[in-house]
């Protein structure tokens, strides 16, 4: 019995000395793991980035879009196959877009600085024509939306402009491709400075990039011009010539005034843009292919200005309001016929009783010139102007509707026979007819009733829209738009030319065009 208890203190004892020599063998005890915490300074959503104090928000969505008779985002069918009507259009057209953003603040003494950027990975039905062998693209896209910087009331990068109103081109609608005044929801490389004055009421300037997105088309109506000599042949079939935009030699200068209160919003926006041109000959296979010793016309400043009003507290239900916009521009055409990409050019073709076919032509331009002598002293500015809005209801929590529209007026200064043949100043619609006569054959001359048509580039686009949204779950939401578009061009008559294959030479009759389209969403929001 002595001998086991000796064993048992003994053990005891060993156990003993090896847990206190372990337990000195320990290292120091570490640092409690910091974990995500909530930041709630700038909203739901922002969570601290470890061991800073600068709040970080993730989001996005996944979106997937069918047009019917339309453009993979709501394009309406107004020129190329689709605005041919012919054997290579596609019925439908889908996209497929995942949207990533990545917002975060810092709280400073100067106040929040704030990052923000926007990425899509997109896959769009294939695109271009089945008949250009080698075109067609595979529809992958990464495209960037917004990457901008803001501190102390700067804002420097890709954002919206300070020109445009807070929905830029969608008061209510769901297609990218409503008209009737600005919009750059994708952004646009700019600088700006916002001076908030208190009770909603706030003034910003900005200097815009506008290569990428505020500049249509300068027309140079003449292929040659040599001791005079002017040679009407720059327009194709399709009254659409080739774009002669010298390089960007100064910013679009842009501001607003806003006051945005519980009742809405009131805006006044006002932009100047210049407008300028390569040179005067601009012929391929010419001794002096776009020579310099050719001269160009003198650069002229343009602009656009904007009126725009949102009212809220509707007495129809909670949550409805009424979106308005109104805009005139001179050289500015882009913030009138505001799109997310390239403004349009219109040539769309429809049925006849005494031709083989109808068309309607529409060329959007910045301004258009044509050198030499009888032509212009310079650029002629294009006009236009335009108005869009939307009435959006909520029927419950879970169904809307927004009725929507927009109208759309591009003008030509001038008559379609000023000067022509003579020397002097033509005006800008003299140019283009002259240079479009040149491919269309039997326009009316001054004292000549008996032509085959008369010309007249001006035209007005009109759009009425329903949208209804059903959304079952929080952020997750289908959507369908109709879309009704009327061309309302004013030439008028018929003439035999070569349109655009695989239209071929026949007579076609001048006329007004309508299309519809049909657009479905699916989008959910994370």
């Amino acid at each position: 019995m002595t001998t086991f208890k000796k064993l048992i203190l003994g053990s005891v004892a060993g156990i003993f000395a090896v847990g206190t020599a372990q337990a000195a063998d320990l290292p120091v005890k570490a640092k409690a793991v910091e974990y995500v915490r909530v930041c709630s300074l700038y909203g739901a959503g922002f969570f601290y980035i470890p061991g800073t104090d600068t709040c970080i928000k993730l989001g996005g969505y996944l979106r997937v879009d069918t047009t019917f008779n339309g453009g993979p985002h709501g394009q309406p069918a107004w020129n190329g196959d689709l605005g041919q009507g012919n054997r290579y259009r596609d019925s439908f057209a889908s996209r497929s877009r995942m949207a990533f953003t990545v917002d975060t603040r810092t709280a400073t003494e100067y106040g929040v600085v704030r990052t923000f950027g926007q990425l899509d990975w997109s896959f769009t039905s294939p695109s271009g024509s089945v008949r250009d062998v080698g075109t067609t693209s595979n529809g992958q896209q990464i495209n960037t939306e917004y990457l901008f910087i803001q501190f102390a009331g700067f804002t420097f990068g890709k954002s919206s402009s300070a020109y445009s109103t807070p929905w830029n081109g969608y008061p209510g609608n769901l297609s990218a491709s409503l008209l009737g005044g600005n919009n750059t929801d994708t952004g646009l490389n700019n600088i700006q400075y916002t001076a908030e004055f208190g009770n909603g009421v706030s003034a910003s300037i900005g200097l815009d990039d506008p290569l990428s997105f505020n500049r249509t088309n300068v027309f140079n109506l003449a292929t040659t011009s040599a001791a005079g000599v002017v040679t009407l042949a720059s327009l194709n079939a399709n009254g659409v010539g080739t774009n002669a935009y010298a390089g960007v030699h100064a910013p679009d200068v842009v501001g607003r005034i806003r006051v945005d209160q519980a009742w809405g919003l009131f805006q006044i926006s006002g932009a100047l843009h210049e407008v300028n041109a390569s040179y005067n000959s601009l012929t391929l296979g010419a001794a002096n292919e776009f020579s310099e010793i050719s001269g160009h016309p003198e650069s002229k400043w343009g602009g656009s200005v904007m009126a725009a009003l949102q009212i809220k507290n509707l007495p129809t239900g909670a949550g409805d309001d009424i979106k308005f916009d109104v805009s005139y521009a001179k050289g500015d055409t882009k913030n009138v016929l505001g799109v997310s990409g390239s403004s349009p050019s219109f040539a769309m073709f429809g049925s006849s009783g005494s031709a083989y076919q109808s068309v309607g032509f529409g060329a959007t331009t910045d301004g258009v010139y044509l050198p030499g002598a009888g032509g212009t002293d310079g650029i002629k500015l294009t006009t236009a102007w335009g108005f869009r809005g939307a009435f959006n209801h909520n029927w419950n929590p879970y169904w809307s509707t927004s009725l929507f529209g927009g109208y759309s007026s591009v003008r030509y200064d001038g008559g379609a026979n000023d000067n022509l043949g003579g020397a002097g100043t033509t005006s800008a619609k003299g140019a283009y007819c002259a240079a479009f006569a040149a491919n269309h054959p039997g326009q009316a001359l001054v004292g000549n009733a008996a032509g085959a048509y008369s010309c007249n580039p001006d035209f007005n686009v009109s759009q009425l829209g329903l949208l209804t949204r059903w959304t079952p779950v929080k952020n997750l939401t289908f959507s369908a738009e109709a879309q009704w578009l009327h061309l309302d061009q004013k030439m008028s008559g018929s003439s035999v030319f070569a349109a655009t294959a695989p239209k071929p030479t026949a007579l076609y009759e001048f006329k007004d065009q309508n299309t519809y389209l049909l657009q479905l969403r699916a989008q959910r929001n994370f």
